[in-house]
């Protein structure tokens, strides 16, 4: 049953939930600020795709471990014209070379990854010197009230969600890999419930 639901359903809930309007506008904020040789860590589904600057842009790649998510995001590729590199794996271990890219994107993946610390340190590795990691991520509420939801709703949520983590701190985990936060913003998305709906974004460099 679980693998079904993974292989069949998961993509689906992650496809449909991942493209909201809310968060869609959430995306708009810091993907088009991406430039140069670009990483997309959870590339499956495009959804960032519509929001890329291609002047800007030399190069796309991505990573994602989901094959059904990853044919989604090449047949959106073929739709739009645009070609990229993107292939299966995992934010804990990259297979590109140290120094690879310019920019490094993650929107809504810290909160599924195995280890976001491990991602965020291949993120590290695979940044060229003067690199910027963009993101958007749900994760950890400010408020005690919805904090507290976090942790009761999470054992079940993850298991339903495709390994999505409510309680994740976002900038703590990103400023703890050694990276710069410049820019930080947050908010409750609308019409989102509260232990759900917290999100944060923003730029961040390697610290030299």
């Amino acid at each position: 049953m679980n693998g079904f639901w993974d292989k069949h359903v998961v993509p689906c809930l992650i496809g449909c939930a991942c493209r909201q309007p809310a968060i869609m506008k959430d995306r708009a904020k810091i993907v088009p600020r991406a430039s140069g040789d670009v990483l997309e860590l959870g590339c499956g589904g495009a959804a960032n795709l519509p929001y890329y600057d291609w002047y800007k842009v030399r190069s796309l790649s991505g990573i994602d471990p989901s094959e059904e998510l990853l044919e989604r995001a090449q047949a959106e590729l073929v739709h739009a014209g645009r070609k990229a590199n993107f292939a299966i794996g995992v934010a804990e271990k990259l297979p590109f070379a140290s120094g690879s890219f310019d920019t490094v994107v993650t929107t809504f993946t810290l909160c599924s990854v195995q280890d976001p610390i491990a991602a965020l340190a291949e993120a590290k590795r695979v940044l060229k010197p003067g690199g910027k990691l963009l993101f958007v991520e749900h994760g950890h509420a400010p408020d005690a009230s919805a904090a507290k939801w976090q942790s009761r709703i999470e054992p079940i949520w993850k298991h339903i969600a495709g390994g999505c983590h409510l309680t994740r701190p976002v900038t703590q985990a990103i400023s703890a890999s050694g990276f710069a936060i410049e820019g930080l913003q947050g908010h409750y998305l609308k019409r989102t419930p509260k232990w759900l709906g917290w999100v944060e974004w923003g730029e961040a460099r390697v610290i030299s």
